[in-house]
């Protein structure tokens, strides 16, 4: 019960952040467009994305919103009820939970997610708190997946030293 109210709590606490960024981005950006954050390196840039990354799926705000939505209720039932044991990959889905339901806000109520976040330095989409989250999350997940196959490899390898160990010597009769 506990561990369910600090996943709860945690991931209102990353939309909290995330919309209240957003809010800022609508009422100090929207007005001037852009300012520079690091200048020559990063800007904050008001941008209204209706699609999903990279501006895929334009104007598909319905399936955006279902898929997605979907998505997140099974994130949601797994973090809840399942708990993942690793804690890495519950820190990685409670990042893609916070993260999506984020932007997930901004498509049910605006029909577009406000983004901010535009990297000078490379051609790269404008992008906001919440995209980090979800790619943080992805990036915790797969990582949990990589040190889970390298434990398993290293027990693989020791049992099989050890059964090498197990066996009997083998006599060939010479003395």
């Amino acid at each position: 019960m506990i561990s369910a109210l600090i996943t709860i709590a945690a991931a209102s606490l990353l939309v909290v952040i995330d919309q209240s960024i957003k809010l800022w981005a609508t009422v100090n950006l929207a007005p001037v467009g852009s300012m520079p954050l690091i200048p020559g390196v990063v800007e904050l840039r008001y941008y209204l994305n209706d699609g999903a990354a990279f501006s895929i799926l334009q104007g598909k705000q319905t399936f955006l919103i279902l898929f997605t939505g979907a998505a997140l209720l099974v994130v949601a039932w797994y973090l809840l009820f399942k708990k993942p044991a690793k804690k890495l990959e519950y820190i990685g889905w409670l990042l893609v939970l916070g993260g999506g339901i984020g932007n997930l806000v901004d498509r049910v109520m605006n029909g577009e997610v406000v983004d901010y976040i535009n990297l000078l330095f490379m051609n790269f989409a404008v992008f906001n708190f919440a995209d980090i989250l979800v790619c943080t999350g992805i990036g915790l997940l797969l990582l949990s997946l990589v040190l889970e196959e390298a434990s398993a490899r290293r027990k693989r390898r020791e049992d099989a030293a050890s059964a090498e160990t197990d066996l009997p010597e083998q006599s060939d009769g010479t003395v």
